[in-house]
């Protein structure tokens, strides 16, 4: 994904989080997952959390995300983004990706004046 040109489809302004959590499936513990969003976390609603809260991910990002329990390990409010991108070890287009912040994104290197052609 690093350097690989996209596109926006959509922006949030939530809060976003670094989860650590052991998946459903079974296996090793993923430590500091970015990003989970407000939205992502079941029975959420609007008071944001904080580092050290206990939650349960609502989202399968991942196979064995959904229903598994998570530790929060970083929170921040900011505008977070749902992108579509071509790898740029080759493959399929990712359509919809979930999540990207804006200090991930670094403007387009084409001649258009930084906005992709559609």
């Amino acid at each position: 994904m690093k350097g690989a040109e996209g596109e926006i489809v959509n922006a949030y302004d939530t809060t976003v989080y670094a989860v650590s959590y052991t998946p459903t499936t079974g296996g090793v513990k993923v430590t500091n997952h970015k990003w989970v969003i407000q939205e992502d976390l079941k029975d959420a609603g609007d008071i944001p959390y904080k580092v050290g809260d206990e939650v349960t991910l609502n989202v399968e990002h991942m196979e064995g995300m959904k229903g598994a329990k998570a530790t929060i390990e970083s929170a921040k409010q900011t505008t977070i983004y749902m992108v579509d991108y071509t790898p740029t070890t080759g493959g399929e287009e990712v359509k919809n990706h979930q999540w990207v912040t804006e200090d991930e994104l670094s403007p387009s290197q084409g001649d258009d004046g930084g906005h992709s052609g559609h």
